[in-house]
């Protein structure tokens, strides 16, 4: 087992670069960049980095330096060979050859485009513009980078036995709340935690003692990375990035309107039937399910992102009882600011009503809160999301409006074409 604590203090450039490979991402982003490749390869999009915690001010943090040598770092790498046999050869989700070799031929020879980098105000203002099956692929590591930056900013004057005690703790303070998540009859849970995680080395650590300490109860991982080291199931299907980007292309209301579905239906014909996942509430889970079309019904199950998860989940088992459907055989993954209290809170409720899964992110995999004398290392809200496709902004609306985004002319237009009404805000715990 990697001692953490000391590759910290000993930190080396060649051991330890932030991002160590095209497939530390998440797998959700890579079957996604597949469906966009082949059914959007024109689509030109800006991605840009939005700190949500705007009191972090990361360029008084982090050194400009640093960031664009790891940045240039993560543009020089490219598929290894067993990382290509990895993706071509392995079964996901009960299906062999997830990726095609169109896509795979094209993602063996790929390098990630330029990124543009500014200070301004305290903050960094990092932008990736291209076709959207290229810059997609810049989300997850560029949030990576500054998170682990910001801890490595936090952690740089810390003596060695000072780093033996604070892992000591994290890693203890992780364990448990394994013990307490192993007492869950029947637990359905997932690592979903890259993209604000404490560093690839803690995350790897957490996703070892998830399988150690539950078991079959520990399903897999969203890091691609860690899943073929680990032999682990990859987890992950789709993402708002889709309706946002096809909601931004439509050329009137009527289009906008449609777009979410059509989203869902070009998915249903790239994986043929399988990967049937929704995700509802980009533009708010009530109007998408009141105008879902009859066939969404049968798919697999929805995941809840955002506002009260229980409201959502009682929403979706109310949509599929007017459906004539099952809920009893339906998957509801749960996978917004989720931590062990609330992950038992919902299991227990949803037990026996519907099949419950977890995606736990943020804190399993950077939960260092309590554990020094300042809250330097304690986690905040940080997305890179698309936020113009083809010129025209594009808009999130969310279940809860402080996760909304994009100009406000087009947030009250999205609000009166998909119906969305009065809503209720939440803290955004990350």
């Amino acid at each position: 087992m990697v001692d953490i604590a000391t590759r910290v203090w000993n930190h080396k450039w060649k051991i330890d670069p932030i991002v160590r490979s095209l497939i530390d991402n998440d797998f959700y982003k890579l079957l996604m960049c597949q469906s966009i490749f082949r059914n959007r390869p024109d689509a030109h999009v800006t991605f840009s980095l939005i700190n949500r915690s705007s009191n972090i001010r990361l360029a008084e943090l982090i050194d400009e330096g640093e960031l664009r040598e790891q940045l240039d770092h993560i543009q020089s790498l490219s598929l290894s060979r067993g990382e290509s046999t990895f993706l071509r050869g392995n079964t996901f989700y009960g299906k062999r050859q997830m990726f095609r070799s169109d896509f795979m031929e094209w993602f063996e020879n790929m390098r990630l485009p330029d990124y543009h980098l500014e200070k301004r105000d305290g903050q960094y203002e990092l932008t990736f513009e291209g076709k959207w099956h290229e810059v997609m692929l810049w989300e997850i590591p560029a949030l990576a980078v500054l998170m682990e930056l910001r801890g490595r900013a936090v952690l740089h004057d810390m003596r060695k036995f000072e780093l033996q005690v604070l892992y000591a703790r994290a890693m203890t303070k992780l364990w448990e709340k394994i013990d307490h998540l192993r007492t869950l009859p029947d637990l359905r849970i997932a690592d979903f935690g890259t993209r604000r995680r404490h560093s690839y080395l803690w995350q790897d650590w957490c996703v070892q003692a998830m399988v150690e300490g539950l078991g079959d109860k520990f399903v897999g991982t969203s890091n691609c990375l860690i899943a073929m080291k680990r032999d682990l199931e990859a987890i992950g299907t789709n993402a708002h990035e889709l309706p946002m980007v096809f909601s931004a292309l439509a050329k009137n209301d009527e289009e906008l309107r449609q777009a979410p579905y059509q989203v869902l239906a070009d998915w249903h014909e790239e994986h043929e039937g399988n990967l049937r996942i929704i995700l509802p509430d980009t533009y708010g889970t009530e109007g998408f399910l009141k105008g879902a079309p009859d066939w969404l019904a049968g798919w697999t199950g929805i995941r809840i992102d955002s506002g009260d998860p229980a409201t959502g989940a009682e929403i979706a088992i109310r949509w599929w009882k007017e459906r004539g459907e099952d809920p009893t055989k339906k998957l509801v993954i749960f996978s917004d600011g989720l931590d062990t209290a609330k992950i038992a809170e919902l299991h227990m409720q949803f037990a026996g009503r519907v099949r419950v899964s977890f995606g736990w992110g943020t804190l399993l995999t950077n939960d260092f809160r309590g554990l020094t004398q300042s809250e330097g290392l304690a986690p905040f809200s940080m997305v890179c999301k698309a936020i113009k496709a083809n010129d025209k902004p594009t808009v999130k609306l969310s279940d809860n409006p402080n996760k909304a985004m994009g100009p406000a002319s087009e947030i009250e237009r999205y609000k009166r074409v998909f119906g969305v009404g009065q809503q209720e805000e939440m803290d955004v715990i990350v």
